[in-house]
């Protein structure tokens, strides 16, 4: 079977590819193999924004179409950045603005618990879809460090570690994190699939 990656996003394509690199008569396509438009995320939650995008995308290609969204829900700022996050600091942000505006809301407090967000959605050619959701929980860091991953990594602190996302490299945040959670069911749920 022949699946769309439904994003642009360098970072979640490596991460992709590498949690679902393994799963057998499976082929992956990036927006290199098989082109697609960008998709405007107009949902009011990360489930309704994923599930717009596979449903545009395979439309689009006549594919099958793995999406998500996925982003950073800050406590002390009510959830904020929530389903803005890759735009937080405006709508061609880069990371480093992004995290800066976060770092700047969260200055003089000392509550920085934090969750990331993510629903996958896998959507067949038959508009069957199947359907995950997963979330890591931490905290936020005073200031960025680490090199690893991106978006927020460098300033995400998970539950039961002391180093950022940033710090802890791509292998253990595959394992931990809420996009390597979501994948992992839609895996499961895929292997019993006969593709």
């Amino acid at each position: 079977m022949k699946l769309v990656l439904g994003t642009k996003n360098q970072g979640k394509i490596r991460e992709i590819l590498s949690l679902l690199s393994d799963v057998p008569q499976l082929e992956l396509l990036t927006f290199r193999e098989c082109s697609f438009r960008d998709i405007a995320e107009t949902g009011q939650t990360f489930r309704e924004n994923a599930l717009l995008k596979a449903s545009e995308i395979s439309a689009e290609t006549k594919l099958a179409v793995l999406a998500e969204d996925s982003g950073l829900e800050v406590g002390a700022l009510n959830g904020a950045p929530g389903i803005l996050s890759a735009r937080f600091a405006g709508e061609k942000a880069t990371d480093q603005q992004n995290i800066r505006k976060l770092l700047k809301q969260l200055e003089g407090i000392d509550w920085r618990y934090a969750r990331f967000v993510c629903v996958a959605v896998l959507r067949f050619t038959d508009g069957k879809e199947l359907i995950a959701e997963g979330e890591l929980r931490g905290y936020i860091a005073h200031e960025p460090r680490g090199t690893h991953g991106f978006g927020y990594d460098p300033v995400f602190i998970p539950e039961r570690y002391e180093q950022t996302l940033g710090e802890l490299g791509s292998s253990i945040k595959d394992m931990i994190s809420h996009r390597g959670v979501a994948l992992g069911e839609i895996k499961r749920k895929l292997l019993q699939f006969k593709l």
